[in-house]
């Protein structure tokens, strides 16, 4: 099977081909449906003057007005799901705020009943209808979602690169070989703009400062603390939108790769001496002072349109629930976010259930998985140590919370993974026609031990989440494949061969290197 956009039913196996779930509509009158792109069978003609926005803007006010208002808004993050819904305090996502009154973390939250309106199979279509148009802004994987990630923001307002849609690829070889699988996948959220997942949040929280600086809000500029991929999107989108940006970055511990991608965007980079923990604090402190916008996920917009690659992934297997989805764990937003889009999904009747999430991090850096395996009972932030999964490098993760109502509500599981086993699983995976980061090594190796103790079937349908592409770490990649990583055998290391320009000595090489190569 070829990795796709969409899947039909019929490329699936029989007993994955269950019926659709279907929400009860409402009994009231049926709204009217939420705005969608031109039919492009009917043959619509941008006209050779007007842009995609252009084009957006004159089909929505030729349309007929709409009678139904989704909306969302800032509530304090709750830890128990009977309590969500009841929170007195709650703030427009026009106000620039990130904490509760109590200093919590906050949440967005959705008009649930106004979304219920429309059943499950009413949210499938639309969503289907959108994938692979050009149309504004429903080209992007994040805003074909709008109507449940930000549905109050005028399309005009919208920062977006078409971000998402990415690919699901089955990784045939890797787990016949390596896992005894046959229903591995990968889900490359590094093919994107800026060669992260952090594209699909950063487009949502850029867009609502554009709103911001529109209504003329005291905003002057967007600033961040970053091991590398925050700091790429968040500069890239600022430079589309104009907006000035501020990066905060812990010195000589991120790749060449990173740091180039906002410097070249035009980012005001301050390489400060200490880890990306001491910069989150630093940078909070600052945006408690200046006009600037604080963009690390301890803001939950952006979480808005991470969630958005977990419905993608549904949409992916033609509404089909996978059994497992293996995420890297770092500052944790990113856990809360799948379960997010999943439990939607569940909620609006697209789906039947939620899949079971693990949390992957780095033995360096694993404050979650210490609190997992203590049984929840007692959360220690950690000093983390160097890793080459530098992007999860995080002792004193933000959305902790978060990503523990995530597991807990999807049965799920922690695991971890030493340096020599994330690069050695990286580099397996690169053998059999991957090109991954070494954050997506650290799911592999919690997938190889789940699979090893039995916990994983050989059946199950298992995603893993790549979060960045390769090539932002190609420096881990020499130094394993030259054996100059320290204290590591790096086994499947595969260095060139050096050999004389004679065609003897060539013949020679070759000769011996055919002998030993395995044969189907």
């Amino acid at each position: 099977m070829a990795s796709s956009t969409l899947f039909h039913s019929s490329l699936l196996p029989s007993h994955r081909r269950t019926p659709k779930p279907t929400a009860i509509k409402s009994a009231a009158a049926s709204p009217s449906p939420p705005p969608s792109p031109p039919d492009t069978r009917q043959h619509h003609h941008r006209l050779p003057e007007e842009n995609i926005r252009d084009d957006a803007r004159r089909q929505r006010n030729g349309a007929p007005t709409l009678t139904h208002k989704f909306s969302a808004k800032y509530v304090p993050f709750v830890k128990s799901q009977s309590a969500k819904g009841k929170a007195e305090e709650w703030y427009s996502l026009d106000e620039i705020v990130y904490r509760s009154r109590s200093g919590g973390l906050l949440d967005v939250e959705h008009d649930m009943d106004a979304l219920r309106q429309f059943d499950g199979q009413y949210w499938r279509s639309l969503f289907d209808s959108r994938v692979g148009k050009t149309t504004w802004p429903y080209g992007s994987g994040v805003w074909s979602k709008k109507e449940w990630v930000l549905p109050e923001i005028d399309d005009d307002d919208i920062v977006s690169a078409f971000e998402g849609n990415s690919n699901l690829f089955w990784a045939e070889r890797f787990g016949k070989q390596f896992l005894g699988m046959n229903d591995l996948w990968v889900k490359h959220c590094g093919i994107s703009h800026t060669g992260s997942f952090k594209d699909l949040g950063m487009t949502v929280l850029v867009s609502q400062v554009n709103r911001l600086r529109k209504m003329n809000r005291p905003v002057v500029g967007v600033g961040c603390a970053s091991t590398g991929d925050t700091s790429a999107a968040l500069s890239a989108y600022c430079a589309a939108a104009g907006i000035p940006s501020i990066v905060f970055l812990p010195s000589n511990k991120i790749s060449m790769a990173q740091l180039v991608q906002p410097i070249a965007n035009g980012a005001f980079v301050l390489s400060i001496d200490t880890d990306f923990d001491g910069c989150m604090k630093l940078i909070r402190e600052v945006t408690a002072e200046l006009p600037i916008y604080l963009a690390n996920s301890l803001n939950s917009l952006r979480l808005e349109g991470q969630k958005t690659a977990a419905i993608e992934i549904l949409q992916q297997f033609d509404w089909e629930v996978p059994d497992w989805v293996i995420i890297p764990g770092g500052n944790l937003g990113n856990v809360y976010a799948f379960y997010k889009g999943f439990k939607m999904c569940h909620e609006l009747g697209l789906v039947d259930r939620v899949p079971r999430l693990v949390c992957a991090q780095a033995a360096n850096a694993n404050p979650l998985y210490q609190y997992y395996k203590s049984g929840w009972t007692e959360f220690k932030p950690v000093k983390a140590s160097t890793t080459l999964a530098s992007a999860i490098q995080i002792g004193d993760p933000v959305s902790i919370d978060r990503a523990v109502v995530a597991l807990q509500n999807s049965n799920g599981i922690v695991e971890e993974a030493t340096e020599e086993e994330l690069m050695d699983a990286m580099a397996q995976a690169d053998s059999t026609g991957m090109f991954i980061c070494p954050h997506t090594g650290v799911a592999l190796t919690a997938l190889n031990k789940l699979r090893g103790s039995g916990v994983i079937g050989p059946t199950d349908r298992t995603v893993v989440v790549s979060t960045a592409h390769g090539l932002k770490f190609t420096q881990s990649k020499i130094d394993y494949h030259s054996r100059e990583i320290k204290d590591m055998e790096c086994r499947f290391a595969n260095p060139p061969v050096g050999v004389k320009a004679d065609f003897g000595a060539v013949m020679d090489v070759l000769r011996t290197y055919l002998n030993q190569a395995p044969r189907k």
